[in-house]
């Protein structure tokens, strides 16, 4: 494989000889198991393959369940680059590229539910299911003033919290909601429209430096104008997020 990035910048990826990528599972959108491999999949690893190629080296893999423990392994610097979502409380020791992808994160409710709008969440009394460190669990944790977060493992037990009565509403990327919505039509109903954008992009150990940053941001922008996050989005059919806009 063939570089066109300065030697000394590879290794500043790449100081094992391999990209560790740090991937998250918990964001169906962008990553996850291969049904017929059990392998890892999505847009993700696909970017993460794509820049390993564009430096000339291999991949490593790094597969978590939540999104917490996967931007904790670049924090730690056990991996090169991740896959998050863009959070202030995610800044420290890390370097954002622009987004890629941008997801609407929505809100779920029991079909007998009296809310009607997003709005209307934030009241005394309501407890809302958050999966946690997830980006929807930071955002609503800066903004919801009176109802309670409930912080529960990932949108499996998100979703549970909500159909056990634990919680009064579920708060999630909006596909994997509606899906849950479409597949219990009498019992679960979606709030309209959103009460967040998740600004997906790639990051990297802060420590890596300003080029490395720079570069990663470049390869970020090329993919979204050459229409490889595009095809990527349609190859694993991937439906409601859309390409982020040009930096």
């Amino acid at each position: 494989m063939k570089t066109s990035l300065p030697p000394a910048l590879v290794a500043v990826f790449a100081p094992t000889g391999v990209l560790r990528a740090s991937i998250n599972l918990g964001n169906p959108i962008l990553a996850g198991r291969d049904a017929s491999t059990g392998e890892p999949a999505g847009v993700s690893v696909d970017l993460a393959r794509a820049f390993a190629g564009r430096l000339g080296v291999g991949v490593e893999l790094k597969v978590f369940e939540k999104a917490a423990a996967s931007v904790e392994a670049v924090r730690k610097e056990e991996a090169d680059i991740g896959f998050f979502a863009i959070d202030p409380a995610r800044s420290e020791g890390l370097s954002f590229t622009a987004p890629y992808v941008l997801i609407e994160g929505s809100y779920l409710v029991p079909a007998g539910s009296a809310l009607k709008r997003n709005e209307e969440v934030d009241r005394e009394g309501l407890r809302v299911a958050v999966g946690s460190g997830s980006a929807y669990d930071l955002f609503l944790t800066r903004e919801l003033k009176k109802a309670q977060i409930e912080r529960v493992a990932g949108a499996k037990g998100v979703m549970e919290a909500l159909r056990a009565g634990h919680v009064e509403v579920a708060a999630g990327i909006r596909q994997v909601l509606q899906a849950e919505a479409q597949a219990d039509a009498i019992g679960l109903r979606l709030l309209p429209g959103r009460f967040m954008v998740i600004q997906q992009a790639m990051g990297l150990p802060a420590s890596r430096g300003a080029e490395a940053a720079a570069a990663l941001g470049a390869f970020v922008e090329e993919m979204k104008a050459s229409g490889y996050v595009a095809d990527a989005l349609a190859r694993h059919k991937v439906q409601g997020a859309s390409v982020a806009p040009a930096a």
